[in-house]
């Protein structure tokens, strides 16, 4: 299993060599429309290959390594300048960021360097390539609609047949009301979910970095009763079915950890089913829109950072200036 220190004498191979898997694919921010992933063409490796080659030979000029490389060594290297101006425009230098923070987060590196050094860069004068999208009113009401239903009975199904689709429901809610990430979904762990309900029916949730690769302060979220009524029925047949482990959300009866790409497949059916554009369904979509609530609600940045578990305040007034947009087709279909 490569590690951070295996890339130190030869990270240029070491990324070659990962940028031709679909592991590197695991890390995008978007799922092919089939849900398959898929390596990078060779026109698209081509290009990696040569972004990360500069970094890499930069930062062996600067006598540094992979796995000790810093985000302040990072906002070096995008701030770097020539004849008074910058050499690295800011959409360009946002690349090279996102493309080493898929390393670091290949790696379970955590915190990510490039993670961090993208929160601390201004991103006001940055172009996203995935600016936020949020669901309207009537869409939200449209996804909870089309989350996964029951499976249909037949006379040889056993009690328990359709449990995953229960799960994948259940996850869901939480998701779309508790404003997870994908990753904070796939690692929720039972010690995490609150064991007393509130007297309006909401639950505690405390997140924690524990199985979370990309999760950066622990922090607690009140599921309503909605998200409850949804959770805890699935809690007590998850018992039922003995599934042994602490993930609230397993993979299969042997309580493994989900992949994000069984989430991203199977949110995306429940975009397609209600009708919405796919061009952005997932996790993102449902955690912008969570947030833009949490705005319209009068949340404050300092209050934004605490229900998201963001690490920096000033992350969360970015996230209220350039992340949360009005979905242009808010009143058609839509993604995220």
């Amino acid at each position: 299993m490569s590690t951070p220190t295996s890339w130190d004498r030869d990270p240029i191979k070491a990324f070659r060599e990962f940028v031709a898997t679909t592991a590197f694919a695991e890390t995008g921010r978007r799922l092919p429309a089939d849900g398959t992933l898929r390596i990078p063409s060779a026109a698209s490796a081509k290009i990696y290959n040569f972004m990360f080659a500069n970094v890499a030979g930069w930062m062996i000029e600067q006598g540094l390594t992979f796995s000790t490389v810093t985000h302040a060594d990072l906002a070096r290297f995008i701030g770097r300048t020539t004849k008074g101006k910058l050499i690295l425009n800011s959409k360009i230098a946002y690349r090279y960021l996102r493309l080493l923070e898929r390393c670091y987060e290949h790696l379970d590196v955590n915190p990510n360097p490039a993670q961090l050094a993208i929160l601390h860069i201004d991103r006001a004068h940055m172009t996203r390539d995935d600016a936020g999208r949020t669901l309207s009113d009537e869409q939200l009401v449209r996804f909870f609609a089309a989350l996964p239903a029951e499976a249909p009975q037949r006379r040889t199904s056993t009690p328990f047949e359709g449990w995953k689709r229960r799960r994948d429901r259940a996850m869901q809610v939480v998701m779309a009301l508790a404003g997870l990430r994908v990753s904070e979904a796939i690692g929720l762990l039972m010690s995490e979910i609150g064991r007393q309900q509130a007297l309006d029916g909401s639950i505690v949730l405390t997140i924690t970095p524990d199985e979370k690769h990309d999760t950066s302060h622990e922090h607690t979220i009140t599921l309503p009763r909605d998200g409850a009524d949804e959770l805890l029925p699935w809690l007590a047949e998850r018992e039922t079915l003995a599934i042994p482990g602490q993930f609230v959300f397993p993979a299969n009866a042997a309580g493994a950890r989900m992949t994000r790409k069984t989430v991203y497949v199977q949110m995306r059916a429940t975009f397609e089913r209600a009708g919405m554009d796919l061009a952005r369904s997932g996790g993102r979509t449902l955690r912008n829109t969570f947030a833009k609530q949490q705005l319209d609600n009068g949340a404050s940045p300092d209050d934004l950072k605490d229900v998201l578990g963001l690490a920096l305040e000033r992350s969360a007034a970015d996230y209220k200036l350039t992340r949360v947009k009005p979905d242009p087709g808010a009143n058609t279909d839509d993604k995220g």
